[in-house]
């Protein structure tokens, strides 16, 4: 048995059966000896073994010289998460290293049965794990007694604070007794988690491991450049290209984990979904599958990722690039850990490169700048894993010598190894063809197809020429606002297909036509599947031969309206007066005086026998005064 000074027996037991030899620099920094009973501000990098940590840390002041926990009744400890996941982690984590001290770990997680917990917690617990909101639901509700808590430990606290949850947790300091023990750990230290320590703590010891504030020795960091519509694309390959036992995508929001969770799903990959729209059941699910090894690659956001420690946990993909440094450094962290090496992906868009830049530099990370992995390279990568398998190696068992023999009789070596070859490459997802990204301080010139619509003369967009272009038609063109820009990503997505599959675009007032190659073409179809619908409702129509744009263009639909010259074909009886008046010819005056003869006036402006109000200088002849003035100046006159 390993023998670990100045840690509990029963707690070093506990370790050297889990395999410890060695202890982490968090770990042997809260086993100081003069850090006991003390509290403490811990700040070390995610995946330093905190959780073991503070372990190590609580066990002397619990058990008080004791091997074993007493029965179990009003807890002694109180450990403090930001997220379901992670204080269910803690709860796994404190039950094996307690396990032969004989205690009694309960947890109050949001997403779960209080009733159940209400019950376990009147049964009785040394330990309980929880996140804020729920643990100040039991206490106010009297189901959870925290007057006879010895210590109190606060995991991610800048987390917690980030979340929102600073007026619980001061709500449950507060209420916690003042003679007690508080642990703060932390991967960053900012001014908030300082303030809140000096507000709850009392004289703490700052700890600060050597790997604070610098990148994680274990992480690779690779920031891949790709045009912007390869982004998911060079995700694909560089999930082929690592073949990680597990696997994790962040993404920002939930629509992003959810269309990827879909995009990959269709593409073979066993992937999951872990959002905070999910249900604590699925998130259970999904977390557990990805233990046990029924699914390779976590789709996730920041949130619901937080805290998480999957096992062999090789690579990170940043597929929406964070938006600061402590962002990334957790999201790294969530593999490189326990001496394990790892990979940290940023999937960088052109656009994106000095933002992303200015990011690495403000976390202190150095990372290696290349383009994402192309197809050739993932095969490649394939054909050595292959080569290098293990299944060569082994020996051949006596219940295969036969089958063994009757199939190299049957079809020859050759023909086994290549059937062998066929069937391990039907087993992985084919990689995807990038467009080259230029080179550093070189300034791609867009093209014009890329950005806007060719011009209704142009007979197309200047794009690939087939020798056997297969022509189609979208119900969807100029009066659409329809582009290349948002057309062409379009097509490859729904598709399957590359820009090197698309030739001339020739866009229409409500239509466009499309060439595609003749492998393209096959593809595509086959893709779009039989209603021939795409993204927001176009529609998809198969021409033969190249269409006729200058019929087309006097349609002016999707074929549905008769021909310009069919439409205008009137009689010269039924042709409408040009009147710029809506009034019908038979209401206009006519007869001495009239200005019908005249169409471009209107004829009622100028009538004979009506007074004309426009001067007030008296009557007009035959008329009456049109004022009051004027009726009393022809009174005078006796008029």
């Amino acid at each position: 048995m390993t023998e670990f000074e100045g840690i509990v027996p029963a707690i070093a037991q506990a370790l050297a059966k889990r395999g410890y030899d060695v202890l982490t620099p968090v770990q042997k920094a809260m086993l100081d000896p003069g850090l006991a009973g003390k509290d403490a501000l811990v700040s070390a990098q995610t995946g330093s073994g905190k959780t073991v940590a503070f372990g190590l840390a609580l066990a002397p002041g619990l058990l008080e010289g004791a091997e074993r926990f007493g029965p179990a009744g009003t807890p002694l400890a109180l450990a403090i998460a930001p997220t379901r996941e992670l204080a269910l982690q803690v709860q796994r984590e404190l039950e094996w290293l307690y396990e032969l001290t004989g205690a009694t770990i309960a947890s109050c997680v949001g997403g779960m049965d209080m009733r159940t917990e209400r019950r376990a917690l009147e049964r009785g617990a040394h330990i309980v794990v929880g996140t804020p909101g729920r643990l100040c639901d039991h206490i106010r509700r009297n189901s959870l007694d925290i007057s006879e808590l010895k210590a109190v430990v606060l995991d991610e606290a800048d987390e917690m604070l980030d979340l929102g949850f600073r007026e619980d947790l001061e709500f449950i300091l507060e209420t916690a007794p003042a003679e007690r023990r508080t642990l703060m750990f932390s991967a960053t230290v900012p001014r908030s988690i300082a303030k809140l320590a000096e507000s709850y703590q009392r004289d703490a010891v700052r700890i600060a491991t050597a790997s604070e504030a610098k990148q994680h020795v274990d992480i690779d960091y690779r920031a891949l450049t790709v045009v912007p519509s390869d982004r998911e694309n060079a995700i694909i390959n560089v999930l082929r290209y690592y073949e990680a036992q597990n696997a994790i995508v962040f993404c920002s929001t939930r629509a992003a984990v959810n269309h990827l969770t879909a995009r990959f799903n269709n593409r073979g990959f066993s992937v999951v979904a872990l959002s905070g729209e999910l249900s604590q059941s699925e998130r259970t699910h999904a977390l557990q599958a990805m233990r046990d090894g029924r699914a390779r690659v976590c789709i996730a956001t920041d949130v619901a990722a937080r805290g998480i420690d999957l096992p062999g946990l090789e690579l990170v993909v940043h597929a929406d690039l964070p938006t600061n440094p402590e962002t990334l450094l957790h999201r790294s962290g969530r593999t490189g850990r326990a001496g394990r090496k790892g990979v940290s992906a940023l999937i960088v868009p052109l656009s994106a490169r000095r933002r992303t830049e200015r990011l690495l530099e403000n976390a202190r990370i150095r990372a290696t700048w290349a383009k994402p992995p192309s197809a050739e390279e993932v095969n490649r990568r394939d054909d050595e894993r292959l080569i290098a398998d293990p299944i060569f190696s082994a020996s051949l068992r006596d219940d295969e010598q036969s089958l063994v023999q009757q199939l190299l009789q049957s079809h020859g070596a050759e023909q086994v190894a290549a059937a062998f070859l066929r069937q391990y490459r039907a087993g992985h997802s084919a990689p995807e063809d990038l467009q080259d990204v230029p080179a550093e301080g070189e300034r791609r010139k867009p093209r014009r197809d890329e950005f806007s619509a060719p011009r209704d003369d142009a007979p197309s967009t200047g794009r690939n020429d087939f020798a056997d272009g297969v022509w189609v038609s979208l119900s969807v063109g100029r009066k659409q606002n329809a582009e290349p820009r948002w057309l062409i990503p379009m097509l490859c997505r729904n598709g399957n297909l590359t820009k090197r599959d698309i030739g001339a675009i020739k866009m229409m007032p409500e239509e466009t036509f499309v060439e595609f190659s003749a492998e393209g073409a096959e593809r595509f179809l086959s893709a779009i599947g039989p209603d021939k619908t795409l993204e927001r409702g176009i529609r998809v129509k198969p021409l033969a031969g190249v269409p006729d744009f200058s019929q087309a263009k006097r349609e002016g639909t999707y074929g549905k309206k008769k021909p310009y010259s069919e439409k205008s074909a009137r009689s010269s009886d039924a042709a409408k007066p040009k009147w710029k008046s809506d009034r019908k010819p038979e209401r206009m005056p006519t007869g001495e005086g009239s200005v019908s003869e005249r169409p471009d006036k209107k004829p009622w402006a100028k009538k004979p026998g009506k007074p004309n109000f426009a001067k007030n200088d008296g009557p007009p002849k035959g008329g009456k005064p049109n004022s009051r003035a004027a009726r009393k100046a022809a009174k005078a006159r006796g008029e």
